[in-house]
């Protein structure tokens, strides 16, 4: 067995007291596409950032081709041969495909000029090698997202690859720009270069890459051959859910599903936007609680977004209590009665500068202002009444709302989007980040609300808070809706199950 080409031992890395990443371990083998695998928070693109010289780690060592390394810069990295291909493409729009292609190796004649028919020649050669066929003088803003990404690939293995880490490769890519993009990377284990291939999408990893590891908080759970790592177990190793496990503890639902009867209070049907979404729909009933389950990357928070106005859609329909929606109108969305709870709560959610009290009045403004002008005692007793029916621990109203705990600040934003008396709750990861204590309250206010009659969407990468939350829950994959569970079906191992599921064909 040949030795490693890429070896990272017990690497860790710190950020103000938090271990991002404890003990990493992987090697990489000459010609060999691993795949690195875990949900969101895991580590994985701390891990890459170490890899490609954009962080320095505090424990551990890289070593390339058995020689120990140290990158102080990206740069340093790119020369030893690691080169990084990300989601953001990080080419310059204005210059011309060649021009990207080969920008700081371009031929030159005499005095330093650049020879342009030489450029345009050579990038026309590089890139029908690896099937792209583009005039190669026209600006690369003219051409698709695809056709840039795989000009960005063929950039990074043009300048003498050794290593080549894949972020995310396909998101923007169509079904026949997939293809070559796995031809390519074919080639590039033909020629002994090594691949870190990071995505979300299962049926791409089972078939292009050799070997996998899984973080999760930060820490390896697993490594070793892909083809003797089934579906269900990788994806119960990246939810943190041992089969054994669930099938030992079976569902512990609520007391009762929620009383959800009637015609469906908001109905989303056909949500469509390329690359993201591909005619996803959804139902909710008053008092019904809707889980959204799926891995990092699915198309839940996409989802959520869409049905809040907050996502332009190529097509699709929004209906609240019968009324169609204007898309892509978060406008319009709030005022028929949509609130979202984003997944993001300190950079899309609460205000830091802002007071407790400013932060819960913001979205209820328009309503309890009388001709443009807002009462303060009318925002008193509204952030008075949320602040005890949600029991949130301040020095008072105007504090400023960063000085408090997690579970705190959400509990502000779901006191903000109550104020304004939605028919509609959308929760993405209600209840990531906040302590036990925190959690089990928000718990039960989403219980209490369904009770009521709202009818409320939750989002949580937590199997047991999906299945012991939900009335029912919707499976996403990959952008598309691949099942539907309720009932007796709801359960950890069914949602695993069918995210897991191979696709037809």
């Amino acid at each position: 067995m040949a030795d490693p080409l890429l070896q990272v031992s017990g690497i860790v890395k710190r950020f103000t007291g938090v271990v991002a990443l404890d003990r990493v371990s992987l090697d990489l083998a000459p010609g060999e596409v691993h795949a690195l695998v875990g949900e969101n928070g895991a580590g994985k693109s701390t891990l890459i950032k170490v890899i490609t010289g954009v962080y320095s780690p505090d424990e551990g060592e890289v070593r390339l081709g058995g020689r120990r390394v140290e990158f102080g810069t990206p740069l340093d990295a790119q020369r030893s041969g690691i080169q990084a291909v990300h989601q953001e493409i990080g080419l310059v729009p204005s210059m011309s495909v060649a021009r990207n292609l080969l920008l700081g190796r371009e031929p030159r004649r005499r005095f330093g000029l650049i020879d342009f028919g030489r450029m345009h020649s050579e990038a026309a050669l590089t890139l029908k090698s690896y099937g792209i066929d583009v005039d190669v003088r026209e600006p690369l803003r003219s051409l698709g997202l695809g056709a840039q990404q795989m000009i960005a690939l063929a950039r990074a293995v043009s300048v003498d690859a050794r290593v080549v880490v894949m972020d995310e490769p396909t998101s923007s890519l169509e079904p026949r720009e997939v293809d070559t993009l796995f031809g390519v990377i074919g080639r590039l284990r033909e020629q002994g270069i090594s691949v870190i291939y990071v995505s979300h999408r299962l049926d791409e990893l089972y078939r292009i890459c050799d070997g996998v590891t899984v973080l999760r908080d930060g820490r390896v759970v697993h490594q070793g051959s892909l083809a003797e790592l089934d579906r269900l177990r990788l994806v119960s190793l990246m939810l943190g859910r041992d089969m054994s496990e669930v099938r030992a503890e079976g569902v512990t639902r609520f007391s009762g599903a929620h009383d959800a009867d009637g015609a469906p209070v908001l109905v989303a049907g056909g949500l469509t936007r390329r690359h993201v979404l591909d005619d996803v729909s959804v139902a909710i009933r008053p008092g019904e609680v809707v889980g959204l389950g799926g891995l990092l990357g699915a198309g839940r928070t996409e989802t959520a977004k869409a049905i809040a106005g907050a996502l332009q859609l190529d097509g699709g329909h929004v209906t609240v209590a019968g009324v169609n929606l204007r898309r892509g109108s978060a406008a319009a969305a709030i005022k028929a009665g949509v609130a979202l709870l984003p997944e993001d709560r300190k950079s899309e959610g609460i205000i830091p500068t802002l007071s407790v009290r400013e932060n819960i009045a913001l979205a209820a403004l328009p309503r309890l202002s009388r001709g443009g002008v807002v009462s303060d005692a009318r925002i008193d007793r509204i952030v008075d009444t949320f602040m005890k029916r949600l029991r949130i621990k301040a020095a008072g109203p105007h504090q400023r709302v960063a000085e408090l705990s997690g579970g705190n600040q959400q509990k502000v934003l779901i006191a903000r989007w109550l104020a304004t008396e939605p028919r509609i709750l959308l929760l993405d990861e209600p209840t990531r980040g906040i302590d036990v204590g925190a959690k089990a309250e928000v718990q039960a206010l989403i219980d209490e609300l369904a009770s009521e009659g709202l009818g409320v969407l939750l989002i949580s990468s937590d199997l047991e808070e999906l299945v012991e939350g939900s009335d029912r829950v919707v499976v996403l994959k990959d952008g598309t809706v691949v099942g539907e569970l309720a009932g007796g079906d709801l359960t950890e191992e069914g949602i695993m199950s069918t995210i897991a599921q191979v696709e037809d064909g």
